[in-house]
């Protein structure tokens, strides 16, 4: 069965503004799989941005801690990233995978935070 991920929800926002992305999973038994969300920036490496794992437990990154919030339903095989308080360093690609799959990185989605 192939495995398929794909984001979606970016958009340009202002400055203190909120987005909601979701992270679409098929191919593989997600109810078991813990998740997770990054980010690129322009010339910047890849940053883990927070976690969830398959109990739900969550973990953020500090720089997002208390204004992003992870979440997944398992019914819809569906993780979610709500990002409150949007800052112009929050500007990136935004992607979702298991942090198992080392090399993965699907589409992204681009999410830009003007000041």
């Amino acid at each position: 069965q192939v495995q398929l991920i794909v984001e979606s929800g970016g958009g340009l926002v202002q400055s203190g503004g909120s987005l909601r992305l979701s992270c679409e999973v098929s191919g593989l038994s997600f109810s078991l799989h813990d998740f997770a969300w990054y980010r690129q920036a322009p010339g910047k490496e890849h940053e883990l941005v927070a976690s969830i794992n398959s109990d739900a437990i969550t973990s953020y990154a500090d720089s997002v801690k208390d204004r992003f919030t992870i979440s997944r339903n398992n019914a819809k095989s569906t993780v979610f990233l709500q990002m409150d308080s949007l800052k112009p360093e929050d500007t990136a690609v935004y992607y979702c995978k298991p942090p198992s799959w080392i090399r993965y990185w699907g589409q992204g989605t681009q999410v830009t935070v003007s000041s």
